[in-house]
């Protein structure tokens, strides 16, 4: 699914890092899930949650309408929509304002290609029945349990594996409440001694979180316009060391 921020093609490199520390049957848990990019890769028990309710009520709605269908929406159809939210429903919301839209950004404007050599809305409808593919063992979403709220409101089982993607510090911000970072790395470190393995993608982290893992990505998250070079990387507390 697209989605702003996703960690889809970094997924092949920090995804086999957190598998290791993986136990049998834990609880793989995602309070950031976003697109569901990572989460839709792993097998077994699957916690999911995230503040925005669109983007919950999509993943939702994916989960339980098979086969997947959605209406095809043009642009007047697009604007319509964005004026009159409220009389449409979450789900709907939540692919038209993501899945249709340039770069992902919520609403951030019909997504097009006047060349017309490109088809977005087809691409976007193949993303999304790509993760409700019910023969994939590894690649599905079917099966997790989707929450909107906030990562610190999230009934997280004992002992689970936590993998955060917040809002990166310094970059583009989602139409959200401003994210408070400094409850964010408390929160992480009451998960560590808590027993849970909690892993964090960032571009920085607080010196007692330590960077198992870099890699320098094309980006669009910063706030001027247009790709930017970035240093992903994957922390853990120093604890878990």
């Amino acid at each position: 699914m697209k989605y702003m921020g996703s960690k889809n093609r970094i997924s092949k490199f920090i995804l086999p890092i957190m598998m290791q520390k993986r136990k049998p049957e834990q609880f793989w848990v995602e309070p950031f899930v976003g697109g569901a990019n990572m989460i839709d890769k792993v097998i077994g028990p699957r916690i999911g949650g995230d503040t925005n309710p669109y983007i919950i009520a999509l993943l939702q709605y994916m989960q339980r309408t098979i086969p997947l269908s959605f209406p095809h929406i043009g642009e007047q159809e697009y604007k319509q929509i964005q004026k009159n939210k409220q009389d449409t429903p979450d789900w709907l919301l939540g692919y038209v304002g993501f899945q249709l839209s340039f770069g992902a950004k919520f609403f951030g404007g019909y997504r097009r290609d006047k060349a017309g050599n490109r088809n977005y809305q087809n691409e976007a409808q193949q993303n999304l029945k790509a993760q409700q593919n019910l023969k994939a063992q590894q690649k599905n979403i079917i099966g997790i349990n989707f929450v909107c709220t906030p990562f610190h409101k999230l009934l997280i089982p004992e002992k689970s594996l936590i993998y955060c993607d917040p809002p990166y510090a310094g970059t583009t911000p989602y139409k959200t409440n401003k994210f408070n970072y400094v409850h964010f790395w408390q929160w992480c470190r009451k998960m560590a001694q808590e027993g849970h393995t909690v892993f964090v993608s960032e571009y920085n982290a607080p010196t007692d979180f330590v960077c198992i893992w870099e890699k320098q990505i094309c980006s669009s998250l910063t706030k001027n316009t247009g790709g930017k070079k970035g240093i992903e990387k994957l922390f853990v507390h120093r604890t878990q060391l």
